[in-house]
């Protein structure tokens, strides 16, 4: 994969420049990108964390093909908290108990060759057994099993995780938030470490694109009242230093899967 290097500037349309590729713009509604859907599901009572962090401690944690995706010179490490809801495929219903559970979450932020946003799990913590296989045998996500709860007393999120396979066994994560008002125009921050409209992940020796849809984010500001995180971590990552740079929370989005694409290789 070749080093960062810092993209130029946006032009009229929004698309960001660089000396290789046109980036697409961070677009918080576009129009779905694929005709039929893979797979659906709702996402529920998300919690997001992100730390600033320097391209170059996460650019060989990433799949070959794609780069950190920055934001005035710096990319973020994410930490996210919610309820996965009524996971089913295509158009048939949603799979009953497996298709709803706890999930936690530590990303990266990428873009590909063909200018493609997207972001990278480091790991998802899933308190389902059976979504947790198929998900790395499919799509060689880095699922893991663990006991996870979500407690809720007025405006207080209390996020709970605990892994139980594969190891390291017992690593643990809490995050107590408070909620707050909801944001009428995101920052460009905000913007950054939410419109995502993929994800990207290296199965059976290639890189895959796999296109998302949800509507525009409902989103919140929150406050971090404690934080105890073993998750970012176990994902190879330095332990946050400081607070994060941005707390948010969402009530949820339905979501849809378009089926995935194999970035091409370099020329």
């Amino acid at each position: 994969m070749p080093p960062d290097r810092p993209a130029g500037p946006a032009g009229p349309s929004g698309v960001r420049h660089d000396d290789r590729v046109d980036i697409e713009p961070v677009d918080a509604a576009p129009a779905q990108a694929f005709p039929r859907a893979m797979l659906r599901q709702r996402w529920e009572d998300l919690t997001f964390l992100h730390w600033a962090v320097a391209p170059e401690l996460v650019a060989p944690l990433l799949p070959a093909g794609t780069r950190p995706d920055t934001l005035d010179g710096r990319t973020y490490v994410g930490l996210i908290g919610f309820r996965m809801v009524g996971l089913g495929l295509g158009r048939g219903p949603a799979v009953p108990y497996l298709g709803t559970f706890w999930e936690t979450n530590v990303r990266l932020y990428s873009v590909d060759g063909a200018g493609r946003r997207a972001v990278v799990f480091r790991s998802l913590d899933a308190s389902r057994l059976v979504p947790v296989l198929v998900a790395r045998a499919a799509l060689g996500l880095p699922y893991l099993w663990s006991a996870m709860r979500l407690d809720r007393d007025g405006d207080r999120r209390t996020y709970r995780c605990r892994r139980r396979w594969p190891g390291p066994a017992g690593t643990t994560s809490r995050m107590v938030v408070r909620v707050g008002a909801p944001i009428a125009e995101p920052t460009p921050l905000e913007h950054f470490v939410t419109a995502r409209w993929g994800l990207h992940t290296r199965a059976h020796g290639r890189t895959l694109h796999l296109p998302n849809w949800h509507p525009r984010w409902p989103l919140h500001r929150a406050e971090l009242l404690h934080l105890d995180d073993e998750l970012i971590g176990a994902a190879g990552l330095p332990a946050p230093a400081g607070p994060p740079a941005s707390v948010l929370y969402s009530p949820g989005v339905p979501v849809r899967f378009g089926p995935p694409v194999t970035l091409r290789r370099p020329a």
